[in-house]
């Protein structure tokens, strides 16, 4: 009698919330589906998800939430393996990008045994792949500050909590050069690959994650107007092209100096401090078993009805 093929399963043990413990249960309750591997740090993650890829398995799936995700993007990246998304985390916003149900992991599974594969680009930041978002400045220092503690307690809210706590810091100059020529200043930048921002708002209002571009936001400005503006993109359902003291860009690759280290992040986790950024598009797609129809989510619909009181 033929064993039926499980597919190797990439998980964070670590993580001690609520929602991580009922995941926990899924997947063991699931075991059968899966070979687990617990991984004590991203790097092992990566380590993993890269063996897998040259030893030719066809997919591995990754448990766990963006940080989890990105490290396993980064060992797939360049290869044929395809990847699969039990989405255990706190936001889960590439997984909501991809429609993904975030909050139901036996039909998330259902999603990996359908079969349906996506392509999307991949881009990296100095070699380091991403497949959601970056940022430079503000909202790095925000994730650099908000401790894996805090978020255990607060979920979303820690990072509130600690944009309140970064906000009157003095930015440096931030020079971006575009790959097309084009050369503006700001005080941070947000460069999203897929349309989401920090959870299930939109905020690149003309991503598409399949376009190879960029879609870059300049903040000409920081504290309470970086905040205002970023907070009225989300709720219009987007940035506009020109809107207040935020200008928004499509490229093809990026280059950003700082006057100094800044802090920089890549799909919600943080990934250091630099002064010279390269923001390159990934020679190979990414791989991604996901739904073959979206959906509407019930945000979107809100925000259709908003839309006329926040022109």
């Amino acid at each position: 009698m033929s064993v039926p093929r499980r597919y190797p399963l990439i998980l964070n043990p670590k993580a001690k919330s609520e929602r991580a413990r009922k995941a926990f249960q899924f997947v063991m309750e699931n075991a059968t589906r899966f070979a687990i591997y617990a991984t004590n740090t991203a790097d092992e993650a990566r380590t993993l998800a890269c063996r897998f890829k040259d030893e030719g398995e066809p997919v591995v799936v990754a448990a766990g939430g963006d940080g989890t995700l990105n490290a396993v993007v980064r060992g797939l990246a360049g290869g044929e393996t395809t990847l699969g998304i039990l989405p255990t985390g706190t936001m889960n916003v590439f997984a909501r990008e991809m429609g993904i149900p975030f909050d139901q992991l036996k039909r998330a599974l259902q999603v990996i045994d359908e079969g349906n594969v996506e392509e999307v680009d991949l881009f990296e930041v100095n070699g380091t792949p991403f497949v959601q978002m970056a940022g430079v400045g503000f909202d790095a220092q925000v994730i650099e500050e908000t401790s894996g503690e805090l978020k255990k307690v607060l979920g979303p809210l820690a990072y509130l909590l600690s944009a309140v706590k970064v906000l009157g810091d003095k930015p440096p100059k931030t020079t971006v050069t575009f790959e097309e020529g084009q050369t503006v200043e700001g005080v941070a930048v947000l460069l999203g690959n897929g349309t989401l921002y920090g959870g299930q708002f939109r905020l690149f209002r003309k991503a598409d994650n399949a376009d190879d571009l960029l879609d870059v936001v300049v903040f000409k400005e920081a504290g309470l107007k970086f905040v205002r503006d970023t907070l009225a993109g989300l709720a219009r359902g987007g940035i506009k092209a020109d809107s207040g003291t935020v200008e928004y860009y499509q490229s093809s690759g990026v280059k950003v100096s700082c006057e100094r280290d800044v802090p920089v992040e890549v799909d919600g986790e943080f990934w250091g401090r630099g002064d010279e950024l390269e923001f390159a598009h990934s020679e190979r797609k990414l791989r991604v078993l996901a739904p073959e129809e979206r959906g509407v989510a019930w945000w979107e619909e809100v925000l259709k009805t908003l839309a006329p009181w926040t022109k």
